[in-house]
């Protein structure tokens, strides 16, 4: 998502949010040093410290600066102006389609990019990074009850399942993108969740 350009002018707190947003999608969490931090976002070490504890501290604080901005940039999407619950599901997916521009740095997921390489090291943050998966899938949950019960579907999955299914999607979309070196191959998963979800409304009554 190329949503995240510094702004000069901005305090040297939120340019340091920035920056961890970037740096870390562009080289990784381990790789990120505080050196690559300041100097992306213009700042000296001393101004890190008066914000920051430490690299685990700013990118505590960075997983809610993701949800804060990506938050934003979902509420304000058109899909959420259709009338129909599954047009708005697969009108969603479209949107992230839309979103694979740039390089791959630009429209990879900061929260899932930590996960991958800190899920054992840094606890707290990968379970902050879980609550911002996990609550971006659960903007999706009232559409795909709505759906549900307007499509009839009766089954034993769940719309939290569901949900939490296209965020397993997506991120799996975004390492594939990178282990192949461009969007293509993230569009054309995506493509194929937009037609499983197509097959999954299609027939009523499931059991």
């Amino acid at each position: 998502m190329v949503i995240f350009v510094s702004d000069k002018q901005q305090d040297s707190r939120t340019r340091l949010l920035d920056s961890a947003l970037r740096v870390v999608r562009a080289k990784g969490y381990s790789a990120t040093r505080i050196d690559d931090l300041c100097s992306d976002a213009g700042v000296t070490k001393g101004s890190f410290f008066h914000h920051f504890r430490s690299k685990d501290d700013l990118m505590l604080s960075a997983v809610g600066h993701w949800d804060t901005m990506t938050g934003n940039l979902f509420a304000q999407a058109p899909y959420h102006h259709l009338d129909d619950p599954l047009e708005r599901l697969l009108a969603y997916l479209e949107f992230r389609k839309d979103l694979l521009v740039g390089d791959l740095p630009n429209f990879t997921c900061f929260a899932g990019m930590i996960t991958q390489e800190a899920y054992e090291t840094r606890p707290e943050i990968v379970a902050a990074c879980e609550r911002s998966i996990s609550g971006h899938a659960a903007t999706l949950e009232a559409d795909i009850r709505e759906a549900m019960s307007l499509y009839g579907i009766q089954a034993e999955w769940s719309a939290e399942g569901l949900a939490l299914h296209t965020q397993a999607v997506l991120q799996g979309a975004f390492i594939l993108a990178k282990a192949k070196g461009g969007a293509a191959i993230a569009a054309e998963s995506i493509d194929h969740l937009v037609r499983y979800l197509k097959l999954l409304f299609s027939t009523h009554n499931q059991t």
